[in-house]
């Protein structure tokens, strides 16, 4: 696969850079970063520790930063890359900004939106997983292989 700067693989590698600056401040490693028009206009991954807010995930970062961006809130022109398949509140927030596309990288086994029976998505927004999931699932797992230590 060729890499290009308009590429699935460019933004979410770009998405996985924000997921290792939380990483390096002690939060659950994940990161996120909205595109439109092929340019990136938000970057955020997870600030719950920092904040000490437990709804300040990547994508609630990321949406808002978007909303503000394009003076908006809704985001149905843009696509959002994950480095992890969003919980449950993230994909409800994905539904009322109606996002156009989500990316996202590891599967979340314990608490990812598709473990509901009922897809709680837009019925406009499409969806692509898995997408360069070894990558996002391998800095999720160092980060608990290091906190358990």
């Amino acid at each position: 696969m060729k890499l290009t700067i308009h590429s699935d693989e460019h933004f979410m590698k770009e998405a996985l850079k924000e997921a290792k600056k939380a990483y390096d401040a002690d939060e659950i490693p994940v990161g996120a970063v909205v595109v439109c028009n092929k340019q990136i206009i938000a970057r955020a991954h997870n600030l719950t520790e920092r904040l000490n807010d437990a709804t300040a995930h990547a994508e609630m970062q990321a949406f808002t930063s978007a909303e503000n961006y394009l003076g908006s809130k809704y985001l149905n022109e843009c696509t959002l890359y994950v480095t992890l398949e969003p919980c449950v509140m993230c994909a409800g927030a994905a539904f009322w900004t109606q996002i156009g596309k989500i990316v996202y990288g590891a599967k979340d086994e314990k608490r990812g939106y598709t473990l509901l029976e009922k897809n709680i998505l837009h019925p406009k927004t499409k969806v692509k997983s898995g997408f360069l999931e070894t990558e996002c699932s391998d800095i999720l797992k160092e980060f608990f292989r290091k906190k358990r230590g």
